[in-house]
């Protein structure tokens, strides 16, 4: 088990709700450091700039992750191996996540859940992303899919 920590001014999750997700992060992850992510929320147009400027696709998404190492999917990650990644805290910096809340809220309503069931599968779903997990092929999807059901489930949160 990993510490993990989620930095953010973002209101729409609880502390106990962040302390929740940042314990079941951890405990699916092996590192002898504690491990952080950022996490951001922003409006449609900002995701569509972001979007546009970093995978050249101009329309409007619900996350974007933006990972900072690379070589650690599924791997004990060491704090040797990154001792430039390192934050003031002691924490190493695994990458940023940008959520579109507009876009969670629709999403949640087409697929008939919470608002808050769509946060937590898009903040695991852009960590996992950091993690080093892709979806781009059938396999990869399963794998990352497999990683983010196992958090969810440990949150308590299941397909409704």
């Amino acid at each position: 088990m990993s510490k993990f920590f989620v930095y953010t001014d973002e209101e729409e999750l609880s502390d106990f709700q962040i302390t929740s997700l940042c314990e079941a992060v951890g405990e699916s992850v092996q590192s002898d450091v504690p491990l952080a992510v950022e996490y951001l929320s922003v409006s449609a147009e900002e995701i569509r700039t972001l979007n546009a400027e970093n995978r050249q696709i101009d329309r409007v998404t619900d996350v974007l992750s933006f990972p900072t190492l690379d070589g650690i999917k599924g791997k004990k990650i060491s704090a040797k191996d990154f001792p430039y990644d390192m934050d003031e805290e002691g924490n190493l910096l695994i990458g940023s996540i940008v959520i579109c809340k507009q876009r969670a809220k629709e999403q949640a309503e087409e697929y008939g859940h919470s608002y808050e069931r769509e946060l937590h599968y898009l903040l695991v779903h852009g960590i996992m992303h950091c993690l080093g997990y892709d979806h781009m092929t059938d396999e990869e999807r399963a794998e990352m899919r497999e990683k983010e059901e196992q958090v969810l489930k440990k949150l308590g949160i299941t397909r409704e």
